[in-house]
Formats: structure tokens, sequence, C-alpha cells
């Protein structure tokens, strides 16, 4: 079969169906998009079910398709009369010479027979608007039809190519016990269609369209068979060659205005679907508005939000920088130093992502706030990834996958990472196994090094799964933010009261506030300056020194001190680099000495 496309997909199929390795596929991903269809005059983008009848239908084949909420048709009503008429033979087991014969002797009884056949035939093709179990079976039978052998060859000469769109709504996913009586039907037409040896030894083929192969019922997607063929989302050069087509369709005074050349255009629309583009180009051009830069970000932030849900994924947009974080010395110039400059990287030095932890409240998720925003890339935070109904994690996946391949650069932000991703172990749900395999393999994926980067925040670190934290995923850095010592103490001290006082502290002040503020931590710093602020706009004027230290010792600090012991010492022992320790000198017996800590503090029911 020739497929006549320069769509690497539409290769796949074609070298799969010509080579017999199947004859039934699954056309997942991108499915949904307009697709390019070069014709010797002009150039279309068109569905992919346009697409895939206009490339297929080739003179060896005959096209049917089948939708949800229409009849079967056929794309040729030529081939409609060749298949009703196998159908009548093989319906009859008669030959074309036997047929003739028996008309001939017994005329009105034998038309009226073969009427009845013909009126069956189109009738089934006409009912199966709505009724799908009855659609699946009549295609079933007229692929049984198509490779019965009449006068010593096959009754239809040419080979069957059946396209059947929502395949998913056709046989869903779900424990066959709670499907309906005909969901469970359509997956045993499916099964036993699609799994018969007969059907895979001879060369019509079915086509299964559904975004995603965990859509399906698994006794049918998973059958041996079965082959998938994703259809990514388009690249660079595809958006590329669609605004230039999209500029040569406009009529004189109506071009479409840019706020740079077409090339940025299509590079600032990674992510985008052929659909989405076009709707932001039309709109622009009815609208007879210039594109902007502004413009585009926020199609390309709604379409993905869309396409993965509000709650799944979010934009964001820090607007505060290194230089707002107060403290943190050692930890900023690392940052600046080495963690940025491979994080822009695209080439092998390129970090596939890092975790940050330290005890909740030390600081962690404003300090990489900061490095997002002086990244200066699309950052992407996953909020809740495992979907609460069944088969939707799978889904959603597949949905950011294809997303992360679309973008140029991209920052992953996970805050609470140890709740977002489960375990691999036998007492973990299959799901979140699947789910957490599926993260660690794109983490570590060749292709996706260096223009995915992976951030996850957690005062756990512990509880991360230990495949994430190896080496070659977020284990090659483990950061640890710790509370405030020293000379960045003495900062946040100042920064606290300094907002009461009106004026920078004198080092009276600091000495006398200091020791009050002794085991505080940056989120402590900040909840009492915020207090201290609420009193000075109460006043309506600048709080003494002796104010200040009656608002800092009517604080009483929650009752969390072990929890946090517990999870500075989990980042204490789990940090990577020597040079992020308080000291970078640490023993091997101090190491020891922290985790008789940890298991001490475990024995009390710490966690």
């Amino acid at each position: 079969m020739s497929t006549l496309s320069d769509d690497s997909f539409l290769k796949t199929a074609g070298r799969i169906l010509n080579s017999g390795q199947s004859r039934t596929l699954i056309f997942t991903g991108n499915i949904h998009d307009l697709f390019r269809q070069s014709q010797v005059d002009s150039t279309e983008y068109v569905p992919l079910q346009q697409l895939l009848c206009t490339k297929w239908q080739v003179p060896q084949r005959i096209l049917i398709v089948y939708e949800l909420n229409g009849p079967i048709r056929f794309v040729s009503e030529s081939d409609r009369d060749k298949v009703r008429e196998a159908w009548l033979r093989w319906r009859t087991g008669l030959d074309s010479n036997d047929l003739a014969i028996k008309t001939m002797l017994s005329p009105t009884r034998e038309q009226s027979r073969l009427d009845q056949l013909g009126r069956s035939f189109d009738s089934n093709l006409t009912s199966a608007i709505g009724k799908p179990t009855l659609a699946l079976e009549m295609l079933r039978q007229i692929c049984l039809c198509s490779r019965t052998i009449l006068d010593g060859k096959p009754i239809l000469s040419q080979d069957l190519i059946i396209l059947i769109e929502a395949a998913d709504m056709l046989i869903p996913e779900g424990e066959i016990s709670r499907l309906s009586d005909a969901d469970r039907h359509r997956v045993s037409i499916c099964h036993d269609w699609f799994s018969d040896p007969e059907f895979a030894r001879h060369s019509d083929a079915v086509i299964l369209l559904a975004e995603s192969r965990s859509l399906l019922n698994q006794r049918v997607a998973m059958l041996p068979p079965v082959l998938e063929i994703n259809i990514p989302a388009p690249g660079h050069e595809d958006r590329l060659a669609f605004i230039r087509w999209f500029q040569e369709r406009q009529e004189p005074g109506q071009s479409l205005r840019l706020w740079s050349t077409d090339d940025e255009l299509a590079r600032f629309t990674a992510g985008l679907s052929i659909h989405a583009l076009m709707q932001l180009l039309k709109g622009a051009v009815h609208e007879k508005r210039p594109i902007g830069l502004t413009d585009v970000v926020a199609k390309v932030e709604e379409f993905i939000q869309r396409q993965l849900g509000e709650d799944i994924v979010e934009f964001k947009k820090p607007s505060h920088t290194l230089e707002q974080v107060v403290g943190f010395t050692h930890l900023k110039d690392f940052l600046r130093r080495e963690l940025i400059p491979r994080f822009l990287s695209t080439g092998t030095d390129a970090l596939p992502g890092a975790a940050v932890c330290g005890p909740i409240g030390s600081g962690k998720t404003f300090i990489f706030e900061a490095v997002a925003n002086e990244l200066d890339m699309v950052v992407l935070v996953l909020k809740n990834i495992r979907s609460m109904w069944y088969g939707q994690t799978d889904v959603v996946f597949e949905r950011l996958r294809r997303v992360l391949d679309a973008l140029t650069k991209v920052l992953i932000f996970v805050d609470e990472a140890d709740t977002q991703f489960g375990g691999i172990g036998p007492e973990t749900h299959s799901t979140e196994r699947r789910l957490t395999g599926k993260i660690q393999a794109m983490m570590s994926d060749p292709q996706l090094r260096g223009r995915v980067i992976w951030l996850l925040m957690t005062a756990r670190i512990h509880l991360l799964s230990p495949d994430i934290r190896r080496p070659g995923r977020v284990g090659d850095l483990i950061i640890p933010v710790l509370d405030p010592t020293g000379e960045d103490r003495e900062k946040f001290v100042r920064w606290t009261i300094g907002v009461a006082l009106g004026k920078a502290p004198t080092k009276t002040a600091l000495e006398q506030t200091t020791p009050l503020m002794y085991d505080y931590s940056a989120a402590s710093f900040a909840s009492l300056r915020s207090e201290l602020k609420a009193h000075v706009v109460m006043k309506k004027g600048a709080l003494t020194l002796t104010e200040i230290q009656a608002i800092i010792r009517d604080h009483i600090p929650p009752a969390i001190g072990e929890m946090r012991r517990f999870q500075t010492l989990q980042a204490l022992v789990n940090c990577t680099r020597r040079s992020l320790l308080p000291d970078p000198d640490v023993t091997a017996e101090q190491r020891s000495d922290w985790e008789r800590e940890i298991r001490a503090l475990e024995a009390k029911g710490i966690r």
C-alpha cells in the first residue's frame, strides 16, 4: 500500500500494514488536530480522518468509516456497491454462475430473496447510527465476507481499511464486571475480531482512533496483534509551514502583522496544536490587530491548561528575584555560579533537575521561585497529576509528555513532591507505580535532557522514591535549605525589626532582640515582620524597641520542633554537595550521629 504522505506516522502505519506485522492499529496522541494535505495544485489543512481517507484511497483498498454519531459509510460509492454484491454472494453461499442459474430457474423467488438481503445490508449500514454494537458486528461480518473464497478466489478483490472514530467510547476501559451489557458485548466483539488468526493472515486492516491507548478497554488494547502509533504535537517546522501557508492565503490588506518574524512566532507558539495556532491567527486578522508576544504566551498558557486541566498544571510567573531573597548568602552564590548556568545549558552539562529539601518554613519555595524568574523560561507548576478517575492518570501523563516534547525549554516546578509522586513497591497502587515509573523515565530521557528541567520541592526528602533520588535524575543535585545562622540570621533580624523601627536597627537593638528569635525559621521571621507592620499601621507610626520586644515575647512557636528537626536531619543526610552543608568538613562519625538521631525520632513516631 502506498502512503503518499510525508507524515512520519502515516509512513510508519504503511510499513506495518504492508509488512503484515499487524492488522489492527490504534492512532493515539494528537488525533484531534489539523494536518497538512498537499496535492498537485493546492495545500490544505484537514482533520485526521479526512487526511487518512485522501491518502489511503488507492485502487487496491476499500475505505470504510464508522463514526459514533453516523452510519457506516464508504468513501467511494462504487466501493459500497462492490461490498454489497460480495455480501449477497457470501450470504447466499453461491458463486456468480450458480447465482445466475438459480435466478433463471426461479426468478421471482430468488430475486425476492436477493432484494431482502440487499435491503438488510443497506439497513444495517444506516442502523449503525446510535447502535454501536450493531455497527461493530456489521464491520466484523464485512471482514469475514471479504476473506471468503468463492470460485477459487477471494469474494472481494480489494482489501478493506476500516476507520473507527472515538474508539474509547465504543470499548471503554473498566473492569468487565462493572461495564454495561452493551459495553461488554462490544469488548467481546472486538476481542474476537482482532485476535482471530484468520483476520491476521489476510490484508484487511482496522484503524482505531483514540487519544490514549489507556482509554480503551485493556482486554482489547493489550492484545499482542494490536499496535499503537502515536501522533506527536506539531514541531517548529510544522508550525512555521502553517504560519507561512496562512499568510499566503490572506487577501491584500489583511496580512498578518507580527511583533517579529515568522520564525519567532513559530518558536514562541511551541506547545500549540495547529488548530489552536489557527485560532490565534484568525482572531488577529479578524480584529485587524498585530500579534504581540504577550498574546502568544497567553494563548499557549490557555491551551496547555485546557489540555491538562487547571487542577493539574498552572503557569508560574514569579515576580521576585534572588536579590530580594533575604540571607542565604552561600546558597545564592551557588545558585548563580553553578545551578542557573547548568539549567540554562542545552549540552551534556545540562542538569535534568534538582531536589530541594529542608524543614517546613525554611524558604524553599520562595528561593526557587526567584530562581525560576531568573531563568526566564516557561515554568509549569505540577499540582495534581494523580487523577481521581481510574485510567485518567495515564491520559494526563500522555498529554503532559506531548506538551513537553513540543516545548523548547521548560521548567517543571513540583511543590510537595513527596505527595505528588507515589512509590513503586508492591504495596503501591498499580496506577501510582506506572505514574512514578513514567516520571522517572522522563527525568532521565536523553531526548529531554537540556529541554526539560525538574525542580522538586519537599520537606520530606526521605519519602521521595529512591529511584527519583538516584544520580541521572534529581539525585544529581539535592539541595538543603536550612534555617539561617550567623550573618544570615542577623540579616533576617535586621529585615524583620527594621520595618517596625522605620530605620536600620542599631547594634543595641540587634543585641536585645536577636536572642528572642533564636530558633526562628525564614517563615517565622516573615510572619513576625508582617505582624510588626500591622502594629505600625495601627499605631500610625514606628514602634519603640520595648514594644517590639513585647510583641516578639508574645509569640509562642508552634509545637513542631521535633518534626522540623527530623526534616532538617533528613536534608543533611540526603544532601549531595559537601559545600552546601553547614560544615563542609563533616565527618563520617557526625553523619552517623545524624542517622542515630533520625532513628530515635522515628521511634517516637516522627515521620
